[in-house]
């Protein structure tokens, strides 16, 4: 439906949409190299299956460490941190939070400090208060007897031992060494330096020294795997492609270093977590930085701007650009050509969800009004829609802006591309470039769920902004609407509309 054909009357802002349980499940087969492995040969095979991962860049911006920590530790938006008792409210979604630091649980100086996977994998990384952070310092993390800092959180202090530790209270203690047990197997390969000896030792087993393998195991078997905890990896999945196992199987410790390593491990039949991903939960579906990857992209090209020359390349340096321009032997400018090709993402499932949006990063110079020339769109069982309400850049500039948040809600519960569709003529053939893109959604029910109309709080219905529309059925309307009364979503008001 076109927005300039609706003429609604808002009736009222109605109830929320009733809620559903949605559940998330380790992938078919993704563990089973590990039948039949014990001890060391174990651990090695864990290594094999969770050692590469998609890590996101470090810091703040999309598709960095700190719009991450937005997905993974955000309870009703204030930052869950496990190092300090502060409350601290999240900004905007990727900015870094005043008086927070990423945090590496694992220090980054027991391998030296490179800027290798380890150092940006979010299974590591937590956001932290500051002051926690500088106190923990890079000690080894076991049981402090005397303590010099102790926030009603974490501890620092000194072990039996007479060396430097920090200690996690009980609540988050089977949290942290399922996530140091996940490191010392993720990266068994590393070799360890400095601080970092006292709790390991290089070499692919048994990695952890045996007081820090014991006493991980002992914090793990009497802090569980939580919810929240369960949540967490499923998420760090629909990012990174990896998971943590020790999260996965509670039991799976034993067999590499405890009770049970004489015994073959068999993850069709042991233990396994509770896999449940609560009701409105945000989670990633499909995240690229295409300076470092093409993302799966495939090119349709409908009009080459010449014989051999393609519209699309990618680049290290600016991503997936898209120009009909092409500089010629010694001319000083490129000739401009007419052409017509797309960049068409990997088909994204929206299967699960309820509501999805997308935002990528985009540069565009030579286009007098760039969306006369391109436009990006959504391709969904066969039909094409222009997607419109985004951010476009100025068209003079090769500054990359960010396109905001645009609602893809309408297609909740289907299969999809996004399509960036790029034109030129012999007068004008702009550049696009487009650098990273990311589309998460909320979990839930799709097909028939809007819920119950209702009177509410009066509100403002906008045609001109992004927005999904049910029939009273609760199916979502995505083609042009007969004339009748249909429900409306936007933002988080649901409006009765008559047109």
């Amino acid at each position: 439906m076109k927005r300039t054909e609706l003429k609604a009357l808002v009736m009222m802002v109605v109830a929320t949409v009733y809620a559903l349980t949605a559940s998330a499940q380790i992938p078919q087969g993704y563990y089973d190299a590990l039948k039949g492995k014990k001890g060391a040969e174990l651990k090695t095979a864990v290594h094999n299956i969770i050692k590469e991962a998609t890590v996101l860049s470090y810091g703040k911006g999309k598709a960095a460490t700190w719009w991450g920590f937005y997905l993974t530790d955000n309870d009703n938006g204030y930052v869950i941190d496990r190092y300090s008792p502060e409350k601290v409210e999240f900004g905007a979604w990727g900015e870094s939070c005043s008086s927070m630091n990423i945090e590496h649980s694992f220090p980054k100086s027991w391998w030296g400090g490179e800027q290798r996977q380890a150092y940006k994998d979010l299974y590591n990384l937590m956001p932290s208060d500051a002051k926690a952070n500088s106190t923990k310092s890079n000690y080894g993390m076991g049981v402090v007897t005397k303590a010099t800092y102790d926030n009603g959180v974490i501890k620092v202090g000194t072990g039996n031992s007479g060396k430097k530790l920090w200690q996690p209270y009980p609540e988050w203690q089977g949290d942290f060494a399922r996530a140091y047990l996940y490191m010392a197997t993720c990266y068994q390969d590393y070799k360890w330096v400095k601080e970092g000896l006292n709790s390991l030792e290089t070499g692919d087993y048994p990695t952890l020294q045996k007081w820090a393998s014991d006493l991980y195991i002992k914090w793990a078997k009497q802090d569980p795997v939580s919810d929240l905890e369960a949540k967490r990896n499923n998420i760090v999945y629909s990012i990174q492609g990896n998971r943590n196992p020790f999260i996965d199987f509670p039991n799976l410790m034993e067999y590499i270093w405890g009770d049970s390593i004489s015994y073959e491990f068999d993850p069709a039949t042991t233990v396994v977590t509770k896999q449940v991903v609560p009701e409105n939960s945000m989670m990633c579906i499909y995240l690229a930085s295409y300076k470092s990857t093409d993302g799966g992209c495939t090119i349709e090209t409908t009009l080459h701007p010449k014989e051999g020359a393609e519209v699309w390349e990618r680049t290290s340096s600016f991503g997936w650009k898209g120009t009909g321009a092409i500089k010629e032997g010694s001319n000083k400018y490129a000739t401009k050509y007419a052409a017509e090709s797309s960049m068409v993402t990997p088909e994204i499932d929206l299967s699960g969800y309820k509501e999805a949006t997308v935002s990528f990063s985009h540069a565009v110079n030579y286009a007098q009004k760039p969306s006369e020339k391109l436009s990006v769109e959504v391709r969904c069982e066969g039909k094409t829609t222009k997607l419109e309400g985004f951010t476009w850049p100025t068209g003079d500039s090769w500054s990359f802006v960010d396109s905001g948040d645009i609602d893809l809600s309408a297609w909740a519960g289907k299969k999809i591309n996004i399509v960036f569709h790029y034109t030129s003529t012999t007068s004008e053939a702009p550049t696009w470039e487009v650098r990273d893109i990311a589309l998460t959604g909320v979990k839930g029910s799709a097909a028939t769920a809007i819920g119950s109309v209702a009177e509410g709080t009066q509100g403002t219905f906008d045609p001109a902004q992004p927005y999904t529309m049910y029939d009273l059925s609760g199916r979502v309307v995505t083609g042009d609407a007969q004339h009748g009364v249909y429900v409306v979503k936007q933002g988080k008001n649901i409006f009765k509309v008559m047109r």
